[in-house]
C-alpha cells in the first residue's frame, strides 16, 4: 500500500481507505448499499489492514448511528492501529438542533460520535455539508477549541462548493485557527465536475481529496453493459434515485473504454476506475466499500500498479466532458496560457 500526505498536512494516509456505509443497514439507501454487522465488520477490517489500508470512513447520519457504533465494536482493542475519518453536519432527526454545525450542534455531534466510536479523539472529522444558516467564524472557532481539548486531530469537509471551501480557509488562516485538511468529495470517470474548480482550489490551498463513489454509484462495476438490462441484483434499482444522474449515452462510452483497458491489462473493471482516479491531481486517498469479502479483495487490487499514459488518455477522452462557464476550455480559462497554467 502507497501512503500520501492528507492535502498539506503532516498525516499520511492509505492511497485506498474503507468506507463503513454498509455497516449497520438501516434506512432505505443504506440497507441496499449492505448490512454488515460487527462480526463481518471486524472480518472486512482485518482484511483491510492486512492490506495496509488503515483509514476507515463512516459518518454519524450513516444508519442512523449503527455504522459508527459498528466500527467502533470492530476496531476495539487496536484502535492505535487505525485512523478514523467521520462526518456531522446532516440532519439526524426532525428536531431545530439535530442539523447543521452551530457550535450546539458540534460539541453535541462530537461527544456523541466519540461514544458510539467508543474512543476518546477522532482522527479527521468533516462537515458533511456546508450550513448557510450558521456564521463560519463560529464553526471554525468551535473546531478550534474541540482540537485544543483533544476530540478531533484534522478537521475537513465534504462536499463544499468552491467558495464555501475558500472562504472558510481565509477565515481560519486570518484567525490561526485550523486549516481544512480534507475535501470528501464526488469524483469519477462518470462524474468529473470535480475538476473544474474544486480541484485547483484543493492544488492551489493545500487540501487533499477524499474520494467518495469512485465507482460512479455503482455504474463501473462491470455488471452495466450497452444493450442489456440492469442486473437484477443491483442496487441502483433503489439507490438511483439518491446518487447523481448520469448521462446513458457517455456512460455505456465510458464502459466501452474500460473494458478495452481491462482486456489489455486483466484487470477489472472497478480497478481500472480506480487506478484512473489515483493518478488524478490533489487526490490523497480513494474510499472504496463492500459488502462483502470478494468485493473488497478486487477493490484492493487497484493498487500495486499503474496505467499507461496511453489508457489513461483513452479513458480521458471517453469520460470528458464540457465544462460550465467560465471554464470553458481554450475560451476563457485554458485559453489564456500566459495567463494560467495547463489544464490538469
Amino acid at each position: 500500500m502507497d501512503y500520501r500526505n492528507l492535502g498539506a498536512s503532516g498525516l499520511k494516509v492509505p492511497v485506498l481507505s474503507f468506507g463503513t456505509g454498509t455497516f449497520g443497514g438501516q434506512g432505505p439507501l443504506f440497507s441496499a448499499w449492505g448490512r454488515s454487522g460487527v462480526d463481518e465488520a471486524r472480518r472486512l477490517i482485518d482484511i483491510c489492514l492486512e492490506a495496509g489500508v488503515n483509514l476507515f470512513d463512516t459518518a454519524d447520519v450513516y444508519s442512523n448511528g449503527a455504522s459508527e457504533e459498528i466500527l467502533g465494536a470492530a476496531i476495539k482493542g487496536r484502535r492505535d492501529k487505525v485512523l478514523i475519518s467521520t462526518k456531522t453536519g446532516l440532519p439526524m432527526g426532525d428536531g431545530p438542533l439535530d442539523a447543521g454545525t452551530s457550535r450546539h450542534r458540534l460539541v453535541a455531534a462530537v461527544d456523541a460520535a466519540l461514544r458510539r466510536l467508543g474512543t476518546d479523539y477522532i482522527d479527521l472529522l468533516q462537515l458533511h455539508a456546508f450550513d448557510a444558516f450558521t456564521p463560519i467564524d463560529e464553526v471554525l472557532s468551535t473546531l478550534d477549541t474541540l482540537v485544543r481539548a483533544g476530540k478531533l486531530r484534522y478537521v475537513g469537509v465534504s462536499n463544499f462548493s468552491g467558495w464555501q471551501l475558500m472562504k472558510s480557509l481565509a477565515i481560519a488562516e486570518r484567525h490561526g485557527w485550523p486549516r481544512y485538511a480534507a475535501h470528501q468529495v464526488y469524483y469519477s470517470l462518470v462524474g468529473r465536475d470535480y475538476e473544474s474548480e474544486l480541484m485547483p482550489l484543493a492544488l492551489d490551498q493545500g487540501v487533499g481529496a477524499l474520494v467518495w463513489s469512485p465507482l460512479g454509484w455503482g455504474r463501473l462495476t462491470g455488471k452495466i453493459r450497452r444493450g442489456q438490462p440492469l442486473p437484477k441484483n443491483s442496487r441502483l434499482h433503489e439507490t438511483a434515485q439518491f446518487g447523481p444522474p448520469v448521462d446513458d449515452n457517455r456512460l455505456y462510452a465510458i464502459v466501452d473504454a474500460l473494458d478495452a483497458v481491462a482486456a489489455e491489462t486483466g484487470r477489472s473493471v472497478p480497478q481500472i476506475a480506480i487506478a484512473w482516479l489515483l493518478a488524478r491531481p490533489s487526490v490523497s486517498s480513494v474510499i472504496i466499500g463492500a459488502r462483502d469479502e470478494a468485493q473488497l479483495r478486487d477493490n484492493l487490487g487497484a493498487v500495486g500498479w499503474s496505467l499507461t499514459s496511453d489508457q489513461i488518455a483513452r479513458l480521458d477522452e471517453a469520460s470528458a466532458v464540457m465544462p460550465a462557464y467560465p471554464y470553458y476550455p481554450y475560451l476563457i480559462q485554458e485559453g489564456f496560457a500566459r495567463l494560467n497554467p495547463a489544464p490538469v
